[in-house]
């Protein structure tokens, strides 16, 4: 795992992490005997609002979704990856505001 992760720790990253980082915490511990993770997430919504420089878009990164948010975990998952591409890709091409 270390030839994928470089130097420093994972970070988590989730629309909901409250909830999400149980899930992955739970099936880590279980799988490997230990979370990469440690014991802390990033929300999506926090990191568009900051990279934007404006909190009150916490929520506007969802429109970057090209998968329907329909509660399907992987369906939902799919999409939360599709936006934050989009959110880094639009943030490198110094696009985003």
């Amino acid at each position: 795992m270390a030839r994928h992760l470089g130097e420093g720790r994972p970070v988590f990253v989730s629309d909901n992490p409250a909830f999400d980082f149980q899930w992955i915490n739970y099936g880590f511990w279980h799988a490997i005997g230990g979370n990469p993770f440690g014991h802390s997430g990033r929300r999506i919504g926090d990191y568009y609002a900051g990279l934007t420089g404006d909190f009150r878009r916490a929520q506007d990164w969802k429109r970057f979704r090209v998968t329907p948010h329909d509660h399907n975990p992987v369906n939902d998952a799919m999409g939360n990856v599709e936006a934050f591409e989009t959110i880094q890709r639009l943030h490198r091409e110094g696009r985003l505001r």
